[in-house]
């Protein structure tokens, strides 16, 4: 039998109220006990002074596997989320081929157990070869083991196709995630509309791209029924309208990236030009990274997701329009919200919990986890809420170094992984 006791952390864990310094026994890859003080005999690491909570949830990742491997693989992204404090990674299908059917959906699940790292759950097409004309296969997905569908990247152009996506889903019990921009608007569009773009010389992508989208699709779910859940909301247009339609009862969710909540459209001109600012949906204005920041406090934003999209250098090392959208985020997702808004008491550590584990664990009926709850799995992310250290992409386990973060210093950094009971990364 395998026994582990962490001593001595703070844990942090809102599925039961818990906020105060314990004990952890782990057996066997489980939590069997969780108290004041454990007095047994096993292997026992000191926690004093970390914050220990359950295994954080990242839904949306892009490991690039199968077909892109130059920029980024499972085992590579596995990496980094270790390092960055996850336990769990939704994986999205725009990968060539296109997981759109069970047997990539069997590829990415069997190379996950190969690899052996992080928890892997892959997000199917929505559509067959992600181009909007026909519905994969919802049943044989869900049998097979995804936890949602998405055609990440690409938005649903057509609101009759969209229609019934969202009576499949609601049959099927099967979350739809939508990225939303009208097409028509956004064009070739590189960063936010407005009179910096004009000064820049750049096309711009307006809001209302985004904002009259999820108006549709929030109408349509309305009438139609589904679970529907907008990635990387960037405006508070957005925003507004989608707490309206949860508070009305309609089955929404939504995520935020950390870059829309730190950055606004400005750091293009700071950055000069540097393509690491480049990303879809764009930057916006400080009005609308505000009011996101609010809105993830209070609640109206269910969580905080990272739209890892790496890249090769070569490939962002270009012309700002020919560049391709998209920045790293597993590395730095932690440390940049806990600085920003734990660490100035702007968010408690329960919210901070709640928004990176448990909620995302919830909402997509991830059974065990965002839990220390006893006879649950043992995965677990400890945080030392005193480590500061400048963000180095160059240091990064990611292939990619594509983060507008660069030289940022940061306090509040992972500093250990479990999952399955196992440390799967530590730098204490």
């Amino acid at each position: 039998m395998n026994r582990l006791i962490l001593k001595g952390a703070r844990i942090v864990d809102p599925s039961q109220e818990i906020d105060s310094i314990g004990d952890i026994l782990i057996e066997d890859g489980q939590i069997v006990k969780v108290a004041k003080e454990i007095m047994e005999t096993a292997e026992t690491i000191d926690l004093q002074g970390k914050i220990l909570m359950p295994g954080l949830i990242d839904t949306h990742s892009h490991f690039r596997e199968p077909g892109f491997e130059h920029k980024e693989d499972l085992e590579s992204g596995s990496l980094a989320a270790l390092r960055g404090g996850y336990t769990s990674v939704f994986v999205m299908a725009n990968t060539d081929p296109i997981i759109d059917n069970p047997a990539g959906v069997r590829y990415i699940k069997d190379r996950a157990r190969e690899i052996d790292l992080v928890r892997i759950f892959p997000v199917a097409a929505l559509s067959k070869g992600m181009a909007g004309k026909e519905l994969t296969e919802f049943g044989a997905l869900k049998k097979e083991g995804v936890v949602a569908l998405s055609d990440d990247g690409v938005p649903v152009e057509n609101p009759q196709f969209l229609r019934l996506a969202l009576m499949y889903s609601e049959y099927f019990d099967l979350p739809v995630i939508l990225h939303e921009e009208d097409k028509r608007f956004s064009g070739k569009g590189v960063m936010h509309e407005g009179e910096l773009s004009m000064r820049l010389g750049l096309r711009g992508i307006p809001a209302v791209a985004e904002e009259t989208m999820v108006l549709r699709d929030l109408l349509l779910q309305k009438n139609y029924g589904g679970i529907v859940h907008f990635a990387h909301i960037s405006s508070r247009g957005s925003l507004r309208a989608i707490a309206e339609a949860k508070k009305a009862g309609q089955r929404v969710s939504c995520e935020v990236t950390p870059h829309h909540l730190l950055l606004t459209e400005e750091v293009v001109k700071e950055l000069n030009y540097s393509t690491d600012t480049k990303m879809n949906p764009p930057l916006r204005t400080r009005e609308d990274m505000e009011a996101l920041g609010e809105g993830l406090i209070n609640g109206e934003i269910d969580f905080v997701a990272t739209d890892h999209a790496p890249h090769h250098p070569d490939e962002k090392d270009v012309e700002y329009d020919f560049a391709p959208f998209g920045i790293i985020g597993l590395e730095t997702a932690i440390p940049l919200i806990w600085d920003r808004f734990v660490k100035p008491e702007r968010m408690t550590v329960s919210r901070f919990v709640e928004v990176f584990s448990m909620r995302p664990a919830n909402l997509f009926n991830l059974d065990g986890l965002g839990t220390l709850k006893e006879n649950t799995v043992a995965d677990i992310t400890v945080i030392d809420p005193d480590r500061f250290k400048v963000v180095n992409p160059d240091a990064f386990a990611s292939k990619a170094r594509n983060t507008p973060f660069r030289g940022f210093g940061l306090t509040g950094w992972p500093v250990m992984t479990i999952v399955g009971g196992k440390i799967k990364w530590q730098d204490m």
